[in-house]
């Protein structure tokens, strides 16, 4: 099971860039680790892709399909930092990158970093000081990639939960149903 920690932190919270460029998330620990996996979210997939895997001796591990020339993992400043590289960016690199540690049988996922690649970045339009509108926006952003009420980790079991209790209800429904077609008939022989 995935489960989300505040003992991996990654900056920044979200990062707006365009195709071709290259980024960087950085995701720090705050305990020992045998090594860090990096996952993505895809919004528009609705699943969990396996990116790589890093220990702590710098050597990568990589998923299916997932290319060594676009995804690199530096350790930076000291072992308890590491930072993902992504390089030939393209929209469909799009989504929520997490990075991960391994603990008991379960993944600690970070705090999560939505990344957006767009063909053209919107231009940029002189405000005044006093108007701040976009702030808020980027909060609520940050506040969803961390696991609030947003996060595909909480919708997502939310609406097994609710499809598990809706198939439950089918054989009393039916049974139901069973039971006022036979009354409905004794009813009527009568």
């Amino acid at each position: 099971g995935f489960y989300t920690t505040l003992l991996l932190t990654q900056t920044p919270g979200h990062i707006l860039t365009q195709t071709s460029n290259k980024t960087e998330i950085l995701c720090d620990l705050k305990r020992e680790h045998a090594g860090v996996y990096w996952y993505r979210w895809s919004q528009e997939r609705q699943h969990f892709q396996f990116l790589l895997f890093s220990n702590t001796m710098g050597r990568a591990t990589y998923g299916p399909n997932v290319s060594q020339d676009k995804f690199n993992v530096h350790e930076a400043r000291s072992q308890s930092s590491y930072s993902l590289h992504i390089s030939h960016l393209h929209p469909s690199d799009s989504g929520i990158y997490y990075c991960t540690v391994s603990q008991s049988s379960q993944l600690l996922l970070g705090t999560g970093t939505q990344l957006t690649v767009v063909d053209a970045l919107p231009p940029k339009t002189t405000q005044t000081p006093v108007s701040k509108k976009p702030l808020p926006r980027t909060t609520k952003r940050k506040a969803a990639s961390r696991g609030g009420p947003c996060s595909p980790l909480v919708w997502i079991p939310l609406a097994a939960a609710v499809l598990l209790l809706l198939l439950s209800l089918v054989p009393t429904a039916y049974r139901l149903h069973r039971l006022r077609r036979r009354l409905w008939l004794r009813i009527h022989r009568q």
